[in-house]
């Protein structure tokens, strides 16, 4: 189901990394892994599954706290010297790009992230993590020390039978434009900031 195609090294702000692709034969979704230091020696590797957010890491929305999280595990595994972010292409919890602009507007009106998944029909997270699984297989990644307060993501790559040793918090990018969004996420979705 997942083919690993090209890699490149990728110079960042932070490290050296190496970026790994990936492509997803069910879906047709390209995903890509940014590695740096050895991730298949044994020991747990610090990791970031990260769901792509156009708006929060490429257009630097205050509406979320994607990009701050995203630039956050990026310094922490540089930091670490050795880890693994995983950047998967679901848009959106999943519902994609443009229905994503229509959750917005119904953000604009009074809904909430949950709220506005619901009114168009969608679940209130369409993610899925067996890709991820099945990336850090591909890496040789069998034990994670995982950057989320998501406990669904947890619990995800556990049933797909990636170890996760310890869950990390992984807070960044509180704004006056996001904290209903943080407080839905942690109200609705069980998310954890400790």
């Amino acid at each position: 189901m997942l083919e690993r195609t090209e890699s490149c090294d990728l110079p960042t702000r932070w490290a050296n990394f190496r970026l790994i692709g990936f492509m997803e034969g069910s879906t047709v979704k390209d995903h890509v892994a940014l590695t740096l230091g050895n991730v298949a020696d044994g020991p747990p590797v610090l990791a970031r599954v990260h769901s792509e957010c156009l708006t929060g890491d490429a257009l630097f929305s205050q509406r979320c706290d994607c990009g701050p999280q995203l630039e956050l595990a990026m310094r922490r595994i540089a930091d670490a010297g050795r880890g693994v972010i995983l950047y998967l292409r679901q848009e959106g919890r999943g519902i994609g790009l443009l229905n994503k602009i229509h959750a917005y507007r119904l953000q604009d009106q009074g809904a909430d992230t949950v709220e506005a998944n619901l009114k168009l029909g969608f679940a209130e997270d369409q993610r899925d993590y067996a890709a991820a699984a099945e990336m850090f297989r591909a890496l040789g990644v069998s034990q994670v020390r995982l950057l989320t307060n998501n406990p669904r993501k947890v619990a995800a790559l556990q049933g797909s039978g990636i170890s996760v040793i310890d869950r990390l918090p992984h807070q960044a990018g509180e704004t006056v434009h996001n904290r209903r969004y943080l407080a839905t996420k942690a109200d609705k979705l069980g998310h954890r900031f400790d």
